[in-house]
C-alpha cells in the first residue's frame, strides 16, 4: 500500500546508476513454520534514500542481504540497474551494525584495503582514501590505529571504506544501532550531509523511526510473520533536513502509528489463537 505524503521523493539526481528491482521475492528458512518473506516486490529509483523499518521478524536485513547478494531468494529476482544479482560486487557496499575493521591497520590503511585488493595503485589508493576521509570529517586522524577512535568515528570509517569503492548502492543494516543517542544524532546530520554530496542509492534498514524520518525519501513499513510490505510512506522533506521541525514530528508520528497498528494486529492474533477464537492473517 502506498501513501503519497508528497508527490515525488524529494532526493538528488544520480544518474542511470542505481535502480534496484525487487520482484516477487519470497524466502522460507528451514525449519522455520513461516516464510521470512512473502512475494515482495519494491523498485527504488537512482539516488533515491530509502529505509526500511517494522517489527522484529519482518524480513528488513533478509531484503538487505539479498539486494547485497548475500542471502538467494527461493522465488523471485533481485535486480541492479537491469542486471540479476547472484552474488555480491563492487557496485554494492554494507555497512553493518559491527564495524569490521582492521585493528592492526591504521583508518588510511583500513579504507584503502578494498582498493588494495583491486589492484589500485598506491598513489591513486592514497588520493581516493583521503577525498573519502574529508567526506565523513576524519581527515585528522588518518594514522591513528582503530582502538583509538571511538564507537562513532570507527562506523565513519566503515562508511568511507564503502565510498571509497565508489558503489552504485549503498546498503546500512542498523549501523548506528550500537552508538548513544547523541552520537547517532552527530551521525544522522553528517549522513545528511554525505547523501547531498555523494548522490548515491541508499537502502537503509533500522527499527528507530526517528532515524527513518530524519534520513528518508522513501520509508518501506513491513508486514510480519511473513514479510511483505503493507506501507510505502514518500517523504516531502528537504536535504539536509531539519530534525526539530514540525513536518519531521508529523512525518514521525504517522509512521510509528503505522508499526505499531502492524504489532497490535499480530498481539490481538496471538490473543485469538490462545483463547481459541482463530488465527489472523496477512
Amino acid at each position: 500500500m502506498s501513501s503519497n505524503l508528497s508527490s515525488k521523493p524529494n532526493h538528488p539526481s544520480s544518474g542511470t546508476r542505481g535502480k534496484v528491482e525487487i520482484q516477487g521475492v519470497s524466502r522460507h528458512y528451514p525449519g522455520a513454520e513461516k516464510p521470512a518473506m512473502l512475494d515482495v516486490n519494491l523498485t527504488i529509483e537512482p539516488g533515491e534514500f530509502v529505509v526500511i523499518v517494522g517489527p522484529s521478524g519482518c524480513g528488513k536485513s533478509t531484503l538487505l542481504s539479498m539486494v547485497a547478494g548475500l542471502a538467494k531468494p527461493d522465488k523471485g529476482q533481485v535486480f541492479l540497474d537491469g542486471k540479476l544479482i547472484k552474488s555480491p560486487g563492487p557496485d554494492r557496499a554494507m555497512v553493518f551494525q559491527e564495524h569490521g575493521l582492521f585493528p592492526w591497520l591504521t583508518v588510511t590503511q583500513n579504507v584503502e584495503f578494498g582498493l588494495k585488493m583491486a589492484g589500485v595503485p598506491p598513489d591513486q589508493r592514497r588520493e581516493a582514501s583521503r577525498k573519502a576521509l574529508d567526506l565523513v570529517h576524519l581527515s585528522e586522524h588518518t594514522e591513528k590505529f582503530i582502538h583509538q577512535l571511538s564507537g562513532g568515528m570507527k562506523q565513519r570509517v566503515a562508511i568511507a571504506r564503502c565510498l571509497v569503492m565508489d558503489p552504485a548502492v549503498l546498503l546500512m543494516d542498523e549501523p548506528f544501532a550500537a552508538l548513544d543517542a547523541q552520537t547517532r544524532t552527530m551521525l544522522h546530520e553528517q549522513m545528511q550531509e554525505l547523501y547531498v554530496e555523494m548522490k548515491k542509492t541508499v537502502i537503509f534498514v533500522t527499527h528507530s523511526v526517528a532515524e527513518a524520518v530524519r534520513l528518508a525519501d522513501r520509508i518501506i513499513v513491513m508486514h510480519a510473520n511473513p514479510g511483505r510490505v503493507r506501507r510505502d510512506f514518500r517523504l516531502n522533506l528537504p536535504h539536509p533536513r531539519d530534525f526539530d521541525a514540525s513536518d519531521v514530528a508529523y512525518y514521525m508520528k504517522t509512521v510509528r502509528k503505522e508499526i505499531d497498528d502492524e504489532v497490535n494486529a499480530h498481539a490481538g492474533a496471538s490473543r485469538r489463537v490462545s483463547e481459541g477464537v482463530g488465527s489472523y492473517e496477512i
